[in-house]
């Protein structure tokens, strides 16, 4: 499958039902996922796999995952937005 249709097909899953997570995730992976490493891109592709109450605590950071790799990338992500809590 061609890199600009999974991309496409990324976007979509990141647009969730709580709008805190849509601008979150859908601005960092328009304009950064793709100049990602492969690695931090498969990171970011498992992150948005998570359930959104998951998410919405780890990015209001009222806890923070256990999986190493998603408090990874939601670090980044916090840094990307420029957003503090």
């Amino acid at each position: 499958m061609s890199e600009n249709l999974e991309h496409k097909r990324l976007i979509w899953h990141c647009r969730r039902g709580m709008l805190e997570l849509d601008v979150l995730l859908l601005p960092f992976c328009r304009e950064v996922y793709l100049t990602l490493s492969t690695e931090d891109q498969a990171k970011f592709v498992d992150l948005v796999a998570c359930e959104d109450p998951d998410l919405f605590g780890w990015f209001m950071q009222h806890n923070v995952s256990e999986n190493p790799n998603h408090a990874y990338m939601v670090d980044m992500i916090l840094k990307a937005g420029k957003i503090t809590i």
